[in-house]
């Protein structure tokens, strides 16, 4: 088994709440639709297809301008301010 660490890339970030949904909605561009779930939760639609985020979640703009949800715990864990 080999092992590997991934390449250190700054990303763009918005923590998913209410106040956010429409500087989520610009990093998103004309581009990813999102769209406003009844009980405040996001649909993105992602390169795997349509996820939903939580409130709480954190919307990553990956390295090809792609939006998708991470968990709070797990985007704690694994990046900090740039």
């Amino acid at each position: 088994m080999s092992k590997f660490r991934k390449n250190p890339v700054v990303i763009e970030a918005i923590e998913n709440k209410p106040e956010n949904f429409n500087l989520i909605r610009l990093m998103a561009g004309n581009n990813i639709p999102i769209h406003q779930m009844g009980d405040g939760r996001l649909g993105i639609t992602t390169l795997e297809g349509v996820m939903t985020a939580n409130f709480g979640d954190w919307i990553i703009k990956g390295v090809k301008g792609e939006l998708y949800p991470c968990k709070r715990d797990i985007f704690e864990a694994t990046y900090e301010p740039a």
